[in-house]
């Protein structure tokens, strides 16, 4: 099975969802099945569709949630150093194009967030910059074409 790089942050977030599902929301619903039940006629029961496609959707995830967090590699970024960009790097880099810098983290798949300035792991731009170190330029090819950037700053917080 692949591993699921996160932050110690990450997986706790994962952590607090997981518990949240089966704890909070997986009884809500159950209740509200059961109060939608006693409405009668369930083929025309519009609530009872809904606590029940909800109930699908909450299964899933407490699924999801529960392989990926069996399969988590916790990776403390604060054990590690250096200037070669790796998970859990803060980098920033310095757009030619544009002629802008931007600050990014690495980070995992979950904890990704593009107006945090939080970069996944499998996004391009992250996998292009991963092994590079600070003053390696960086091309990226991009639907509006090649992007040329360079690596200012790598620092582990």
């Amino acid at each position: 099975m692949e591993k699921v790089h996160m932050t110690p942050e990450g997986f706790k977030n994962l952590e607090d969802e997981l518990k949240n599902l089966k704890f909070v929301e997986r009884p809500a619903i159950v209740n509200a099945i059961s109060e939608a039940r006693a409405l009668g006629d369930l083929s025309e029961n519009a609530e009872y569709q809904y606590a029940k496609n909800k109930q699908g959707f909450i299964e899933g995830r407490i699924k999801e949630l529960e392989s990926k967090l069996s399969r988590a590699e916790v990776i403390d970024i604060t054990k590690l150093s250096g200037t070669c960009v790796k998970f859990g790097a803060t980098v920033t880099i310095y757009d030619n194009s544009s002629e802008s810098e931007t600050t990014y983290k690495i980070v995992g798949i979950d904890e990704s967030d593009i107006k945090k300035k939080r970069l996944s792991i499998e996004s391009p731009l992250a996998k292009a910059l991963i092994g590079k170190n600070v003053g390696d330029e960086v091309k990226l090819t991009t639907p509006s074409g090649v992007k040329e950037y360079e690596i200012i700053d790598v620092k582990y917080k």
